[in-house]
């Protein structure tokens, strides 16, 4: 018997209007790096005893840019191409959640975070990030991008909320 295991994910971009109507919302396939290939594995080794490895730097949130270079496993694509400044943002109170979907259907990580008024106002978003550097006002690099999505460009005027929902599934087979 061969068996599998592997993650797959959704990112739903929701942008808010100042009077709390949706404006728009696009659902996009995530692509998980190399690094966060790297990340998940461990993670998982950091969890096993005796011999527990070092930890690695854990996922602290999400960054905003205005690149369209297509995410990729590794290279350019690996990272924020243009990197909107003040839109480092840690995730929402709360995340990330964990949920068990089921017997023999695997297991849901999601994270969330919010870009409040006048945070990553931006004429045309068109990426992002979930990175181990939330803390640094500035791009990330691949090594510290765990999974990066290219959406249609959207509009954040400074009124503005963008809502970003990050499911990673975890399924073994």
């Amino acid at each position: 018997m061969q068996e599998s295991s592997g993650a797959t994910g959704l990112v739903v971009v929701t942008l808010i209007g100042a009077d709390g109507r949706i404006k728009s919302q696009q659902t996009v396939k995530n692509l998980i790096t190399d690094a966060g290939d790297q990340y998940h594995v461990k993670r998982i080794a950091a969890g096993v005893v005796p011999l527990a490895s070092a930890d690695v730097t854990k996922v602290t949130g999400m960054k905003l840019g205005t690149a369209t270079t297509a995410a990729s496993k590794s290279g350019s694509g690996a990272a924020l191409g243009t990197y909107v400044a003040g839109s480092a943002v840690v995730f929402d109170t709360g995340f990330p959640t964990t949920e068990n979907l089921g017997g023999g259907l695997g297991w849901t990580v999601t994270y969330q975070c919010t870009f409040g008024a006048g945070i990553g106002t931006s004429a045309a978003l068109t990426e992002v990030a979930l990175v181990t550097d939330a803390a640094a006002d500035a791009t990330s690099v691949a090594a510290n991008t765990v999974a990066r999505v290219v959406f249609a460009a959207t509009p954040k005027g400074a009124a503005d909320t963008l809502a970003v929902g990050w499911a990673h599934k975890q399924l073994g087979s």
